[in-house]
């Protein structure tokens, strides 16, 4: 079956008010570290193997967090031991008072198996039964909280990136419709091209402010030096091809699962061109909503002015 064809009836139910708080759960070797990642990736709070006892405590934290922590995911699964039989009689309780969603994450006996052998881990339920066996009897502890769930993923024959898409589509829809973080890095080329850009753009095609006397001592966040740069009808062109490029890409990274996008631009030194470009850039991708954040790799923390 597809990831879509996995998805109960109740996982389209909608629940009003503040973003619920998400459950994953499930069986171990199905994935749920990754889910965990994705959920990470797209901005989320993330607890990992939170004691029962304590998830009503953290379902008050996080209501009362208000707008500092705006999605939260936690994880329950087999490791939590006994006190896992008490989640269902918890978990009802729990979702009368705060919006709540329970995704459960599983795979088919064989996939779980092949999983196994491929990582060479032990199952966590310690038995030291054949794993077989151990695998079944975890189906079976778990089933009255798969009963409870309101997403379904079988992960089976998932791949890691079907699984980030599958998250990504599923929960990934912020307030503004986009769940990708752009990066707009500034650099030079005299000290390097980053290692984890995404796409590079070289800029050193734009008259060179540090031929100008009068801005060789100031940085690209400075105005003049960002009025001199953006005075040459081939750094406007630029940046208008730049902004249409990434209307066009953004929408496809968006179906591919991918959650952030880091974004060269490089000049000779990383003082002048490349920064007046990034800054000027993410006043533009922030109007429309995108979240962007901006480094200056090579600019100096002291020394050059703006």
């Amino acid at each position: 079956m597809s990831p879509r064809d996995r998805q109960g009836r109740k996982s389209r139910r909608k629940i009003p008010g503040r973003r619920p708080l998400v459950i994953v759960t499930g069986l171990s070797g199905a994935g749920k570290g990754s889910v965990l990642k994705a959920f990470e990736d797209l901005g989320y709070y993330c607890v990992d193997n939170l004691p029962v006892e304590l998830i009503p405590t953290f379902a008050d934290l996080y209501v009362k967090a208000g707008s500092e922590v705006q999605r939260a995911v936690l994880v329950v699964d087999i490791r939590g031991g006994r006190a896992l039989t008490r989640f269902p009689r918890l978990y009802q309780q729990l979702r009368r008072e705060v919006p709540t969603l329970l995704v459960f994450v599983e795979a088919g006996e064989d996939a779980l198996l092949r999983r196994f052998s491929e990582t060479r881990r032990p199952h966590p339920l310690g038995l030291n039964l054949p794993l077989r066996e151990e695998v079944r009897r975890e189906r079976r502890l778990m089933q009255p909280i798969r009963a409870l769930a309101d997403v379904w993923m079988d992960t089976s024959r998932f791949t890691p990136h079907d699984l980030r898409r599958f998250v990504s589509e599923r929960f990934g829809k912020t307030e503004g419709g986009h769940p990708l973080l752009i990066s707009l890095v500034s650099f030079g080329y005299r000290f390097g091209i980053p290692a984890d850009a995404d796409l590079v753009f070289d800029v050193r095609f734009l008259p060179n402010p540090n031929f100008v006397p009068r801005l060789k001592r100031l940085s690209g966040r400075d105005r003049r030096v960002g009025e001199y740069v953006f005075s040459f009808p081939q750094t406007r062109e630029f940046l208008r091809r730049l902004q249409a490029l990434l209307r066009y890409l953004i929408p496809h990274y968006l179906r591919e699962g991918k959650s952030y996008l880091t974004l060269a631009l490089g000049c000779t030194g990383g003082q002048h061109r490349s920064v007046a470009l990034a800054e000027r850039l993410a006043a533009a991708l922030e109007e429309t909503g995108l979240p962007v954040r901006v480094l200056h790799r090579d600019l100096p923390q002291s020394g050059l002015a703006g």
